[in-house]
């Protein structure tokens, strides 16, 4: 344990599988995990069978469900809604706008609490939930005189609307110009007023900390904690750099679409075809099947990988490319660093990257800044090797060890603040 500070039992609510499970991982290491609840569990009853299934009869989708096991939890810490799950995931890979995957959201967040307030509180004294899946747990808590702790992800919906609006009217093949839907506006209330029900709110970045100020006054209820990822014995130690590729290689991790700044990236590779080859690994649900075949004929278009697989790409990799226009902290952008990847992001990503020292950071919506950080890397490989081992010693900085000291002494602070 850390510092004196009065004890918390936190009851955790969490869809997916965030992070590795980091935040279940880390309270219950510390004594002070109640119970996690979660969509899925692959380590007891009928999923656990599936592990059997040949490999030839899994599929990727099972294959990805499998690995859903918070190792270091013990099984009776665990309750799993794997009928959810299910339902929830097919209505994602059904989702084919943004309005469909926010419903989705709505629909799954609403549904996760109601079956955790149908179980009660137990023992816990506190909760921890996730935005837009923790407002009914919110509310049962703060009743019953329990802590309540929410993290926000990613930047406030409001804010990546306004960010989006400017990208949707210069890519309208992509997605087309429009107004704040019923389902988004949903969504937003249904954000702020998790903010309004939380004791404290955990950000990745300042931006996520900024965004929720400007639209509501309640930065002071925020902790702002860098995030880290778990050591992996596939990364390799960067302290002699590779020799870069020529075209140089450039990888970006994660679902492709406007807010992830994937025009952007198309248009650098466009302009850049000798040059560099360009790599996406993600989702491509909710891109165009027309712009799919343009990304198609100018980048390597490589889909979702299972969690297990993704090393092969960093391992690919001579510079990571992340051109987001709004994210929380993210991680890929950890996991770049990790394995000694230069990173070139915008500062809309809340990374721990900084400007000139572990890679470049580029506004955002910005083909041009792109292509000049690409073309002074490609100029400069003594540059990327500088960047690489800058980028290998600081991920050591910010590994899950880290962010989990820093996570407890943020619950715990504020703990000690109310009394």
């Amino acid at each position: 344990m850390i510092g004196s500070s009065p004890s918390r039992n936190y009851l955790v609510a969490l869809l997916g599988a965030r992070m590795n499970y980091a935040v279940p991982r880390i309270l219950y290491e510390r004594g002070q995990l109640s119970h996690f609840y979660t969509d899925f569990y692959a380590g007891q009853g009928w999923p656990s069978r599936l592990q059997s299934l040949p490999s030839s009869v899994k599929g990727n989708t099972v294959q990805r469900l499998l690995e859903r096991v918070p190792e270091g939890i013990p099984p009776d810490k665990i309750t799993a809604f794997n009928q959810l799950g299910l339902i929830y995931g097919w209505r994602l890979r059904q989702a084919r706008n943004p309005d469909d995957f926010i419903s989705a959201f709505l629909w799954s967040g609403q549904k996760f609490c109601e079956l955790i307030i149908k179980q009660g509180l137990g023992d816990a004294n506190a909760v921890y939930t996730f935005n837009s899946a923790g407002l009914e747990i919110l509310k049962m808590a703060r009743q019953q005189g329990c802590l309540a702790v929410m993290e926000q992800t990613i930047a406030p919906k409001a804010i990546e609307h306004h960010l989006l609006q400017q990208e949707q009217s210069d890519f309208p093949d992509w997605e087309p110009p429009r107004a704040l839907t019923l389902a988004e506006q949903r969504y937003i209330e249904r954000e702020q007023a998790e903010w309004q029900n939380a004791d404290q709110i955990i950000c990745g970045s300042e931006f996520v900390q900024q965004g929720i100020d400007s639209l509501t006054g309640l930065g002071h209820k925020c902790a702002v904690i860098p995030y880290g990822v778990d050591p992996n014995p596939h990364r390799m130690a960067k302290h002699q750099p590779k020799i870069p590729h020529s075209p140089l290689r450039i990888l970006t991790v994660g679902t492709v679409g406007l807010r992830k700044g994937s025009p952007h990236i198309l248009n650098a590779a466009q302009q850049l075809k000798a040059k560099a080859t360009f790599r996406l690994v993600g989702n491509l649900q909710a891109v165009p099947p027309s712009i799919q075949t343009q990304l198609a004929e100018h980048l390597e278009l490589v889909g979702p990988v299972r969690r297990s697989e993704i090393y092969q790409h960093y391992h690919w990799a001579d510079v990571f490319l992340l051109p987001s226009l709004c994210e929380g902290s993210a991680t890929v952008v950890y996991e770049a660093l990790s394995y000694g990847l230069p990173v070139i992001c915008t500062s809309n990503t809340g990374s721990i990257v900084r400007d000139n020292l572990e890679g470049i950071i580029i506004p955002s919506s910005s083909t041009d800044a792109i292509i000049a950080a690409i073309e002074s890397l490609i100029t400069n490989p003594d540059q990327i090797a500088l960047f690489a081992i800058n980028a290998y010693q600081r991920s050591k900085l910010f590994d899950l060890q880290a962010y989990g000291v820093n996570l407890i002494k943020a619950l715990q602070s504020f703990t000690t603040a109310i009394g």
